[in-house]
């Protein structure tokens, strides 16, 4: 899988991208992960991608001669673009698991006030929100939905059975909860079920989401 990102603030995924499961994706060649800045795409000398909303209002909106540029220099012919708005859709595991299949994956990290609603209309194959608020910018959502994406490539999970068991999976809705050692610490304790050795009894636990 090869994705790129478009963003003003290439400089907030640096070492983010580089550690944990998405290092080792990255190190073992199944992903390829490229950060662009959008800036490299503006027509003029003072590099801007912005401008003054039309009709008034408050703040700057991305533009979306800016971006087309930029997606159609970047799109190959299997491209799937992704923007991050709060007015998209919101994103669930099941997009993670349907996306995880794809090739190639372009994201739009916008800033400002918003970003050129033609984006939306014709660039954007999918507009995800992560949830009911407002962030500074669509750098943390790329980072979000990256990283539910490549957790989910084959290989990238040093113990892929975990994949089956956690939440939001097809055999869990929530995750069941989860206890190590010591079986008890401050009077608190482990729930006799899990050390009772009963397999099925263990399962039946867990399916139920520990009730």
């Amino acid at each position: 899988m090869v994705i790129d990102i478009l963003t003003i603030f290439p400089e907030m995924f640096e070492g983010v991208f580089g550690t944990s499961i998405i290092g080792r994706a990255k190190g073992t060649g199944l992903v390829t992960i490229n950060i662009h800045n959008l800036r490299d795409w503006s027509d003029d000398n003072y590099k801007s991608v912005d401008g003054r909303p039309y009709g008034g209002g408050a703040g700057m909106v991305m533009r979306v001669d800016v971006v087309d540029r930029a997606t159609s220099t970047l799109r190959k012919e299997k491209t799937k673009v992704i923007l991050m708005d709060t007015k998209g859709e919101v994103y669930s595991q099941k997009k993670a698991e349907s996306l995880k299949a794809e090739e190639h994956l372009i994201f739009i990290a916008p800033h400002f006030e918003g970003i050129d609603h033609r984006v939306h209309e014709h660039l954007a194959d999918f507009v995800f929100s992560i949830g009911g608020y407002v962030l500074s910018g669509g750098e943390l959502p790329v980072m979000v939905v990256v990283d539910s994406i490549i957790r989910l490539l084959p290989g990238a999970l040093g113990n892929p059975d975990s994949l089956t068991e956690e939440s939001f999976s097809e055999n869990f809705e929530v995750e069941y909860p989860q206890y190590t050692r010591p079986g008890e610490y401050k009077g608190w304790e482990v729930p006799e079920i899990l050390l009772s050795g009963d397999h099925k009894k263990i399962a039946d636990w867990r399916k139920s989401g520990g009730n």
